[in-house]
């Protein structure tokens, strides 16, 4: 995997976030990927339970903002550093650091987000 592979699927990811289309969604996981929320929950396991748990909990389009920049890539793990604000009706901002794994195929097999409310940097 390259930072062009990775940055593909961002866009992918980006555009399911916006849709919260099932097949957006979907398309962007392996049939038994893992999707851990936080580092130390229970994933969300297969393709179906993601795009279940992520309709569940889906962001209104419109409502966020959301850049990012690639910090690295090895082998088949991308790390990513994300910025999300949600100006509309969440004070906050969220500071983001994802680990992606993308099969062989381009979709993702393993992420794992870790947020922090970046609105208070003295309540860290």
């Amino acid at each position: 995997m390259d930072e062009d592979d990775i940055e593909c699927w961002l866009q992918g990811y980006l555009r399911a976030w916006e849709s919260n289309d099932p097949e957006d969604i979907g398309r962007l996981f392996t049939a038994d990927a893992q999707y851990h929320t936080a580092p130390h929950r229970e994933p969300w396991t297969g393709r179906d339970e993601i795009v279940r748990e992520w309709i569940g909990r889906k962001d209104d389009p419109g409502d966020w903002a959301f850049r990012h920049e690639v910090l690295a890539t090895a082998d088949d793990l991308a790390f990513v550093r994300g910025w999300t604000d949600y100006p509309h009706h969440d004070p906050n901002a969220y500071s983001n650091m994802w680990v992606i794994r993308l099969a062989d195929d381009g979709r993702c097999s393993e992420f794992t987000e870790w947020w922090m409310d970046a609105s208070d940097p003295s309540s860290g």
